[in-house]
């Protein structure tokens, strides 16, 4: 199955839609995204933007989810920002807080993760001792 994103003016994807394999082969029998793009324009309007995306992240780095932004540049699906603060990192086509999540070695107690506090660009820590596990 290929599975196309449907962009908004902004290239935000609004839309997925699943398209089977068959209805976007060339006559070389290789898939087409144009094919595909075709497609999606004669079902839902030739003033339409569409993207194919990898279920399986083989291409566009990221699956286009609702939500997601394809940047042209970098041909790269990317996950919407949580945090202001946040930079994107071109490596990945994540997120990165200004600040790295702390690593804990195993001989200190278990610590969960919270939250990000963006106001004071930390991680909010909440420390659970082994003898309360």
């Amino acid at each position: 199955m290929a599975h196309f994103s449907k962009l908004d003016e902004n290239n935000v994807v609004e839309q997925v839609i699943v398209i089977s394999n068959d209805e976007i082969l060339d006559s070389n029998g290789n898939e087409s995204e144009e094919l595909g793009i075709a497609l999606c324009k004669n079902l839902f309007g030739e003033d339409t933007e569409w993207k194919q995306t990898s279920y399986n992240n083989n291409f566009r780095v990221h699956f286009g989810s609702v939500g997601y932004t394809y940047n042209e540049e970098f041909d790269a699906f990317i996950p919407p920002k949580l945090y202001p603060s946040w930079v994107l990192n071109t490596e990945t086509f994540l997120w990165d807080p200004p600040v790295p999540r702390p690593i804990l070695t195993e001989e200190e107690d278990p610590i969960y993760y919270t939250d990000w506090d963006e106001e004071n660009l930390r991680w909010n820590i909440e420390r659970i001792p082994r003898n309360e596990l």
